[in-house]
């Protein structure tokens, strides 16, 4: 005797074996995104560091630059006029042509855009700029702090307020000041402030290689982001469906092995039962033909021992019906021909096809290959599913035959044109000694499962569109040993 269903240990649901799968699917989908959102502040960050190196050196540029500018004024404008005119005053033409020309030889070929030079008073006596001569009081707090010998530097930003705040100005300038002093010759001491310089760069190309490459670094980083999270979005996808697919099977398993000792507990049962009952069963029957017999001579009109032969053997279909079912017999597979098969069926059935009006269609493939089966049992499973299709019509039909390879498969179609099944009948179909019939023991098509299982095969019952039911059978082609 097997062992009790109860004492089998319980499966994890499908949701608590699926749970650490989705923990670690969290986990990964939630690294990606911090991932991510890393990597987006690191380029942020490069953007901020290289913006940051591009303006120290372009401050350090600008020190040197006014460094050299400041000697070349004082060597070649300051001594010079001083020395002519003995004191300097710019609104003279020749000074100011001195003035310009010393500025412009000292800064051709360096990347200026405005140089100005202020006086004591905060007035611009000099600019690359001839419209800015004379300006007033434009210096600031920048041209204060420089006065005091200060050098400050400012960056100069334009554009929309989408621009700035986005920090994709249309336009950068670095602008410096610096003091502009005498210099004493032979000496480290500074000499005394004589006005201020004001140096402006532009620095919109410098930035707009900075975010331009930032830019394409920023799409390599959100494509390859891109492509990890497709990548593993499809990984976890499979992963999700390997799991499923498993936890399915290990629950058609766990169906399969409770039937199975279900069938055993009552296979054991049904050969006690079925010895004792075939035996007197055997008698009854027996003894009811002789009295049949002898009732012929007596009283010929008597029909109670036809009766009691009839049930006899009524029920001696039932018993062997529910050997087949519960002790199914192992196939013993040899080369046959499926169409062969079907075309027995049909010719054991021609009388009854013909009394109740049935029409027969055939659509078999014209080269079908041998299968390795039983012949034997293939008839029976064939025979329950048309006499099925048959009782669905009482009134007559038409049957569909229909048999095509597919694949290394063979597909066996039996449709009918009855008023199908109701679906919550369709979900006890396979329930042993389940029948919504007047007559039958409800085992037909447990038994056709089982012929079509041993046979590694599948059967399927479906309602078709609008009325009428197909079973559809699928065999292999060649078994594996």
């Amino acid at each position: 005797m097997s062992a009790p269903l109860s004492n089998l240990p319980p499966l994890p649901s499908l949701d608590d074996r699926i749970r650490p799968f989705r923990l670690v699917k969290y986990f990964t989908f939630s690294s990606l995104i911090v991932l991510f959102i890393g990597t987006l502040t690191l380029a942020a960050l490069n953007t901020h560091w290289a913006r940051k190196l591009e303006l120290t050196k372009n401050e350090d540029y600008a020190l040197l630059l006014i460094d050299n500018l400041n000697h070349q004024i004082f060597l070649q404008f300051v001594l010079p006029t001083i020395i002519k005119h003995g004191k300097i005053q710019l609104r003279e033409r020749e000074q100011f042509e001195l003035m310009d020309r010393v500025v412009r030889t000292t800064l051709h070929g360096f990347k200026v855009d405005m140089v100005n030079i202020y006086d004591l008073g905060n007035t611009i006596s000099y600019s690359l700029d001839p419209d800015r001569i004379g300006d007033r009081n434009v210096g600031g707090t920048n041209y204060t702090a420089a006065l005091e010998g200060q050098r400050v530097t400012k960056i100069d930003q334009r554009g929309n307020f989408l621009q700035l705040l986005f920090g994709l100005p249309e336009e950068s300038r670095l602008v410096t000041y610096a003091p502009l002093r005498a210099e004493k010759p032979l000496s480290r001491i500074p000499g005394p402030v004589l006005g201020v310089v004001e140096l402006v760069q532009d620095l919109s190309d410098e930035y707009g290689r900075i975010y331009r490459v930032q830019g394409q670094v920023l799409l390599s980083c959100i494509l390859v982001m891109l492509t990890l999270f497709l990548v593993l979005f499809f990984v976890v996808r499979r992963g999700e469906n390997i799991i499923e697919q498993r936890a399915q099977e290990r629950l058609r398993l766990k169906e399969q092995l409770a039937r199975a000792r279900h069938l055993s507990t009552i296979g054991e049962m049904t050969a006690g039962i079925s010895h004792e009952i075939r035996n007197p069963l055997g008698i009854i029957k027996s003894s009811a033909a002789v009295l049949k017999k002898r009732m012929a001579a007596v009283d010929p009109g008597n029909g109670l021992p036809g009766i009691i032969e009839e049930e006899a053997a009524r029920l001696n279909n039932i018993i062997t019906d529910f050997l087949n079912y519960a002790r199914p017999r192992e196939p013993i597979f040899q080369p046959c021909r499926l169409e062969e098969i079907m075309e027995k069926n049909l010719q054991a059935l021609g009388p009854q096809i013909d009394a109740q009006n049935y029409a027969v269609l055939k659509d078999i493939h014209p080269a079908l290959p041998d299968i390795q089966a039983d012949a034997d049992m293939l008839y029976q499973a064939f025979l329950n599913l048309l006499l099925n299709a048959m009782q669905a019509m009482p009134e007559g039909g038409e049957i569909r035959i229909r048999i095509t390879p597919a694949d290394d498969r063979l597909s066996i179609q039996i449709i009918d044109q009855g008023p199908g099944i109701p679906e919550d009948v369709m979900e006890k179909i396979w329930d042993p000694f389940f029948t919504n019939k007047k007559i039958g023991t409800g085992l037909g098509l447990g038994i056709v499962r089982n012929i079509i299982e041993a046979h590694g095969g599948s059967i399927t019952i479906e309602n078709g569109p609008e009325a009428g039911t197909a079973a559809t059978i699928r065999l292999p082609i060649e078994q594996e040993f």
